[in-house]
């Protein structure tokens, strides 16, 4: 029986994929995905079938790796990060629906939280909220509710999808609904390309998060309270007893 892998392959990096999923995409017969995160596999896995779809055709991606495992193929549903996590896993879990065949295995992966993380030192040391600013699947009054419930239990937050081309003052909303509760010298700090060419971290703000330059692959982090910078890193204790 074939099966359906959902895989998720981390920043993009070879170095940052698990052993599991590189294991799975060299057994598997077609890896199908978001044509970007099928170009950071492509070259590795040379000889496979490559099927792509375009943004926001996620549920025609999801049906087309269904139909192929179907077919006799095993087959690997890619997702950057995790496949659980803003994945494909649920979509493909929904659409097989109460059917048993194909079989599905998810493999997770390393999501922007913690990649990102221990680029900028250790700011997720203590509990913390992950909160995508894109309203694409979720009305924005939704996300903001969660941005002021995260800001008033002083969670760390992580901002996924913080701008776009057609979200642009995204991160500045967001920055500004957080205002109204944390102070404008709370620690912050983003992430670009994880993984990626031209990786970059920068410890700023929330004042300097707001005229920061961010685009669709940066992640951002807002420390808590008790966040600080120690050598140029973004830290949150855990609260640990050292003396």
């Amino acid at each position: 029986m074939s099966k359906l892998y959902v895989i998720g392959i981390g920043p993009g990096n070879f170095e940052n994929m698990t052993i599991r999923a590189d294991e799975a995409l060299k057994n598997c017969d077609v890896i199908i995905g978001y044509h970007v995160y099928v170009d950071l596999v492509k070259e590795r896995y040379s000889g496979k079938e490559f099927l792509t779809t375009p943004m926001t055709k996620e549920a025609d991606r999801c049906r087309m790796a269904l139909d192929e495992a179907l077919s006799g193929k095993d087959t690997a549903m890619i997702c950057s990060g995790d496949s659980g996590i803003y994945g494909m896993a649920a979509l493909i879990y929904e659409l097989r629906g109460d059917e048993k065949e194909p079989e599905i295995e998810v493999i997770p992966g390393l999501t922007a939280a913690c990649s990102g993380s221990s680029l900028l030192g250790a700011p997720l040391t203590h509990d913390f909220a992950v909160i995508s600013l894109s309203d694409r699947l979720t009305p924005w009054d939704k996300i903001e509710k969660r941005l002021k419930a995260a800001a008033a239990a002083d969670l760390s937050i992580v901002l996924y999808n913080p701008a776009s081309k057609g979200r642009p003052d995204h991160l500045k909303k967001a920055c500004d609904i957080l205002l109204e509760i944390l102070p404008e010298d709370r620690v912050c700090g983003f992430c670009r390309n994880i993984g990626r060419e031209e990786e970059g971290a920068e410890v700023t703000t929330l004042a300097g998060l707001k005229e920061a330059d961010i685009d669709m692959f940066c992640t951002v982090f807002i420390g808590n309270e008790m966040t600080r910078v120690i050598d140029g890193k973004m830290i949150t204790p855990r609260g640990y007893k050292y003396a």
